[in-house]
Parts: C-alpha cells; structure tokens; sequence
C-alpha cells in the first residue's frame, strides 16, 4: 500500500523536473483506470466464469491478431510518426 503513494510522489518529481512525462495524459489514463476497474468489477459479478475466461479468451486473440497483421504489414512510411499538430 504505501508503495503507492511512494510511486506516484516519483513520478510527480521526474515529470516535473525533466518535463518528460505529459501529466495531462497520465491523469486522463489514470481515471480511465478507475473507472474501468469499478465497472469490471460490476461486469465480474454478473456475468459467469465461464463467459469471462470466453471474454478474456477473445481479448488474447484480438491482440494477437492485431500484433500479427503489424508484425506482417508494412506502413506507408516507416520512419515518420504520426500525431496531432498542435498548431
């Protein structure tokens, strides 16, 4: 438990300090994690284990199909990320 709190004061300080980690998003992924978690453990309690190991069977499967097909397929252009401009 309090490696928490030692964690995100870390996390704080080398954001703040070398301006490396965009705080903005690191809060918007955080609250999706909680709000995430809250529903998933609703969903957990309605639904059987049977349909979530089937749920988290299909989840295995989207990933390792989406990883096969980058593995596979060549982007237009390799060495240029893509982003939102923020002119």
């Amino acid at each position: 438990f309090q490696i928490i709190f030692t964690s995100a004061y870390t996390t704080l300080v080398h954001a703040t300090t070398n301006q490396t980690v965009d705080v903005m998003l690191a809060f918007l992924l955080m609250a999706g994690g909680v709000a995430g978690a809250q529903y998933g453990a609703k969903a957990g309690q309605r639904l059987r284990g049977e349909q979530l190991r089937a749920l988290l069977a299909l989840l295995v499967l989207a990933v390792a199909i989406r990883l096969a097909i980058d593995l596979f397929v060549t982007p237009p252009n390799v060495y240029s990320l893509s982003g939102v401009d923020p002119t």
